[in-house]
């Protein structure tokens, strides 16, 4: 009874390590195949299509959206210590360092995430990839080679776009009970931003572009249940991946406070 109770008690665990232990040999074995040819560019370049331009829509719309909040709840407080002056400086850092690329990888990480999992979990469990393999072809590095790839380029670019946007949202907000005039308000965006404030906030969009794209092939390339199972692959994918996005900002934070950076 007792050696019972520790399985159940371990059980977690050892799942949880088995399953990280996976992911890692998957990503390994993406690594292994990267520069082998033959590269597949024409399906590269329609996941770049898929996963950056069809989410531009939805990533620009809630960028704006939050460099309007951001600015207008900043505002009462800035005003209470008669720094209302600061609010353009305040703001954009705060959206350029840490809001804007962990908002934008979350974003993708349910629409991107989802949508590989899915995608690739309904090909699993309909035999096509082992038809892919029958065939002569190479599925991993057909599926999944070129989704991550896609994802590891495209989150970088829509976080620069999300940051741009994000920034005119926050000079509406600006605008909205006070008068700053469009010079005014980029000279001092430009004058408070460092390479420092920039450079390590796109750098880990990288790291979030491929965590969620080896998270969402990972998940639908293992999917199992028949057609069940294509909805946890597709919600595991969702989960995970925005776990390990909240994981590499800790771990990016901690990096370039080491460094100096913060």
């Amino acid at each position: 009874m007792k050696k019972l109770q520790e399985r159940k008690f371990y059980k977690p665990l050892v799942d949880l390590l088995t399953q990280v232990g996976e992911i890692a040999s998957f990503a390994w074995r993406f690594f292994k195949l990267i520069f082998k040819r033959k590269f597949e560019f024409s399906e590269f370049l329609r996941q770049c299509y898929y996963i950056g331009y069809k989410s531009l829509g939805l990533v620009g719309i809630t960028a704006l959206i939050i460099g309007l909040v951001i600015t207008i709840q900043s505002r009462p407080t800035l005003v209470e210590f008669g720094a209302e002056a600061w609010l353009p400086k305040m703001v954009s850092v705060s959206l350029i360092r840490e809001i804007v690329p962990v908002i934008t990888a979350l974003i993708c990480a349910g629409k991107i995430g989802s949508s590989i999992g899915a995608e690739l979990g309904s090909m699993k469990v309909t035999e096509q990839i082992d038809a892919m393999e029958v065939s002569g072809t190479n599925p991993f590095k057909y599926l999944v080679v070129t989704r991550v790839l896609a994802a590891t380029l495209m989150i970088p670019i829509l976080t620069v776009l999300a940051d741009t946007i994000s920034l005119y949202g926050a000079y509406l907000g600006t605008n909205i009970r006070g008068v700053v005039s469009w010079n005014l308000f980029w000279n001092q965006v430009f004058d408070t931003l460092v390479y420092a404030d920039i450079v390590p906030s796109l750098i880990k969009t990288y790291f979030f572009g491929f965590a969620i794209g080896v998270i969402g092939c990972y998940k639908g390339y293992n999917s199992e249940k028949g057609t069940e199972g294509v909805g946890l692959s597709a919600n595991s994918a969702v989960v995970l991946s925005s776990l390990l996005v909240f994981i590499l900002d800790l771990i990016a934070v901690q990096i370039t406070d080491l460094l100096g950076y913060t």
